[in-house]
């Protein structure tokens, strides 16, 4: 049975999110709304994507993605919706579906436009116009019903990694730091192997570091568990569970984590070198 999930950039201190979920229980108690996450840093549409992303697909077909963030309302920018991958997807018109679909193209893209003769009392764009729709397609109900299609939803730019062949180097950049305060990459394991091919070694290198070795799994180094306490706070790369190259710490958090060691930011860049 298809669920509404439910993703912003609210917090959990506020109104917000017991508001948006209200709206859609007044509309249909019988909705099972799923939270994926509220603790998105406000107006971050990148960290949004890498998160929803990594998450919606599993989720049942037919499930309806509510995406609050930078979504305050403006008679100025649409609301739209995204059909992709047998999935619903409502966010504002900035450029984030684009984001999360980098790779993939949406089934059909619609601008909701059912509110339109409403713009005077449209308030909170999530209990307003995010909630009814999303209560409307799980419902069953047409996309068609609440909006129209609409060609030229905003573009952004997801950032991609570079073979330099002169130079013999990958050159990625951060794109995402965990709860644990690993460091995610946009360097994928395809990526890395395609160009990896032809060369015998390489240096993972980052700031005045580097690995020589990437792991396909956090735990894969530890070679003895009667001694695993040993290897906490060992650094390392790896090939984390969405493919992408991940600096990490064994058994690191947000205060002792690859971020805080190694001096890390979003945005800073990475180097795999072949020799």
């Amino acid at each position: 049975m298809a669920v509404i999930t439910f993703t912003s950039d609210y917090g959990l201190v506020d109104h917000r999110v017991a508001a948006v979920k209200g709206k859609i229980l007044s509309l249909n108690e019988e909705a099972k709304i799923v939270d994926i996450s509220h603790e998105i840093q406000p107006y971050n549409l990148l960290q949004t994507a890498y998160v929803v992303r990594n998450s919606y697909s599993f989720y049942p077909k037919g499930t309806v993605h509510i995406i609050s963030v930078d979504s305050f309302y403006t008679k100025d920018r649409r609301c739209i919706l995204y059909n992709a991958n047998e999935h619903y997807f409502l966010a504002a018109d900035n450029g984030l579906l684009s984001l999360i679909f980098f790779d993939i193209k949406p089934e059909a893209v619609y601008e909701i436009t059912f509110n339109n003769r409403f713009d005077d009392e449209v308030t909170f764009t999530s209990t307003d116009i995010f909630a009814p729709v999303a209560v409307h397609l799980h419902n069953g109900g047409l996309p068609e019903v609440i909006g129209r299609k609409y060609k030229t939803p905003k573009q952004l730019s997801f950032p991609r990694p570079v073979y330099n062949e002169s130079e013999k180097m990958i050159m990625g950049e951060i794109m995402y730091i965990d709860n644990f305060g690993n460091v995610v990459s946009n360097i994928s394991k395809n990526f890395f192997e395609k160009n990896s091919a032809d060369f015998e070694s390489f240096l993972v290198k980052f700031r005045n570091l580097a690995l020589s070795k990437i792991y396909n799994r956090y735990t894969e180094f530890i070679h003895d568990w009667s001694k695993e306490h040993e290897y906490h706070g060992k650094s390392a790369a790896i090939f984390n569970s969405e493919g992408l190259l991940e600096l990490t710490i064994y058994k690191g958090n947000s205060q002792n984590g690859a971020k805080t060691l190694f001096g890390l930011q979003v945005g800073e860049h990475i180097y795999v070198e072949f020799s």
